[in-house]
């Protein structure tokens, strides 16, 4: 069967590849993806810069930085098979200074207004005649 090839029973016994994992875990939407971030340096496994192939093993603490988000985890399950939303959270958990971090940082973006630096949505027409004028260099 196509479906049972990623069964628990069916990881190796040595863990499963660092790439896999964050994807299994859905911090990134690709392996392709998790495999750059590991390869830029964004994610560290023991405190050590990660390599996408590294053999990942239950109580293994990760780093993750994604975008502005950073996370301190500690894996708690194996699995190289991309679930739901719940299976994935049941595979690591997030330490609380992790949590808080990230809480104190969401609450100074939006105190700060950064997320209204942000265009309200795609320009129009004439807005997009004016960035074409002002980019070409014509004056």
């Amino acid at each position: 069967m196509h479906g049972d090839a990623h069964k628990p029973d069916d990881l190796p016994r040595d863990g499963v590849r660092l790439d896999a994992w964050l994807w299994a875990a859905r911090f990134f939407r690709s392996r392709t993806l998790a495999k750059e971030a590991v390869g830029g340096g964004k994610v560290e496994v023991n405190g050590a810069a990660g390599k996408p192939a590294r053999a990942l093993k239950v109580g293994d603490s990760l780093r993750i930085t994604r975008g502005e988000e950073r996370y301190a985890i500690e894996v708690l399950a194996l699995s190289s098979r991309r679930g739901s939303a719940v299976e994935a959270q049941m595979l690591y958990r997030e330490t609380e200074a992790s949590v808080a971090a990230r809480e104190l940082v969401r609450e100074q973006r939006r105190i700060s207004g950064s997320d209204l630096a942000k265009p309200p949505g795609r320009p129009d027409k004439r807005a997009r005649r004016l960035i074409h004028h002002f980019t070409s260099g014509k004056s």
